[in-house]
């Protein structure tokens, strides 16, 4: 499964003929892959979600599903490969859990049938895969902000969808149950199905996702390796404040975070439209991105630990390892029967950003703490 946006162009203005609110957007994604989308308010990041589901219509460009235009798919056989996640608002006080479930399974049947026993126990399963079955017979008004986020991404589920696109899943949320959230579609995406979430918490996406697409409000976007997209020279350009990245070590595993310092002083002036940089800022952002990119190039040489706890992660390891064979320099792994875990030792010579990128990978996957060191040079 390949999904992809190609030269995606939207506005609300149906006048506007060009200087869009998204503007050329191109990415793409396949199975297991967990993307971030990030921007200020206002930047289009549920706009971006609902014109790559078809909910609304590209002004120009297309969403693609393994090449195909998701337009000329047939709307059931589409919700069958794609599930959405809305924000969990408003919720319809006379279903249970169960019952909302089981509307997931809706693209698989008419209107006028009832759900089978196989419909039922698959909507059974993916309560238990993620880890609710226990609020099954509870009403959806009676269940707190992040059970029924849960809820809503079973519901998603039931569809077996290849693609889940979820809007802000972990938004209102405290902190357990945001990391409930962040848990369930990391371990989603290790199971396979390709993970699509906006978000207001660079941080999550740092910590969480493969690729991130950042945005901002003048219609540009950025997308890759998250790691080279969330910095802080892009997170100051995208959101008009100065952030320092940095890492916190635990003890299973490092990881980074962002601290926003302060908000840089904004130009009163209304702008004539949304590019009304003059030429003299345009030579400055094109220099410092120059600088940006020859840093990203600059490689360190570091040593990846891990403590396998979990032996089904062991194939996992592998590809993930093989993936990013052309940056190692040295393997080490070895069995500790005595605990029963396996450690490994992984030494790579890779732009910062990479390493990262690796780091994550491995340390999102069940049973698999993580630890890097980097060299000095």
């Amino acid at each position: 499964m390949i999904f992809s946006v190609e030269n995606g162009c939207f506005d609300y203005d149906k006048k506007r003929q060009d200087d869009f609110l998204l503007q050329n957007i191109n990415f793409s994604f396949g199975p297991g892959e967990l993307i971030a989308v990030l921007g200020p308010n206002g930047a289009g990041k549920t706009t971006l979600l609902r014109c790559m589901m078809g909910l609304l219509p590209w002004r120009q460009g297309a969403t693609l599903l393994d090449g195909e235009n998701i337009r000329h798919i047939p709307y059931n056989m589409l919700w069958r490969r794609i599930a959405y996640v809305p924000q969990a608002k408003n919720p319809l006080g006379m279903f249970t859990v169960e019952e909302l479930v089981l509307l997931g399974r809706s693209s698989h049947f008419s209107l006028l049938r009832q759900p089978s026993a196989q419909d039922k126990e698959i909507a059974s399963d993916c309560l238990r895969r993620l880890h609710i079955q226990h609020l099954a017979g509870r009403n959806c008004r009676q269940i707190s902000g992040g059970e029924l986020q849960m809820a809503l991404i079973a519901r998603a589920l039931a569809a077996q969808p290849e693609v889940l696109i979820l809007d802000e899943p972990e938004s209102n949320l405290d902190f357990k149950n945001q990391l409930v959230v962040l848990d369930a579609m990391s371990e989603l995406a290790e199971q396979g199905i390709a993970c699509v979430f906006n978000t207001h918490y660079p941080a999550h996406a740092m910590q969480r996702a493969d690729k991130a697409l950042l945005l901002d409000k003048q219609g540009r976007y950025r997308f890759g390796l998250t790691g080279e997209i969330i910095n802080e020279d892009n997170i100051k350009e995208a959101f008009g404040v100065e952030a320092v990245i940095g890492e916190i070590e635990t003890k299973h595993r490092v990881y980074r975070d962002i601290l926003p310092v302060s908000v840089l002083q904004l130009d009163l002036e209304p702008p004539a439209g949304r590019h009304a940089d003059n030429e003299e800022k345009k030579g400055e952002a094109h220099m410092e991105k120059e600088i940006s990119e020859e840093r990203s190039r600059e490689t360190r040489v570091a040593i990846v630990g891990a403590i396998v706890e979990n032996r089904e992660a062991a194939e996992k390891i592998n590809e993930l390892l093989h993936e990013y064979a052309p940056y190692i320099i040295g393997r080490m792994g070895m069995p500790y029967e005595k605990k029963d875990v396996s450690i490994i030792c992984v030494v790579v010579d890779a732009p910062e950003e990479i390493t990262a990128a690796l780091s994550g990978k491995l340390g999102r996957l069940s049973g698999v703490n993580i630890k890097t060191t980097y060299s000095r040079i």
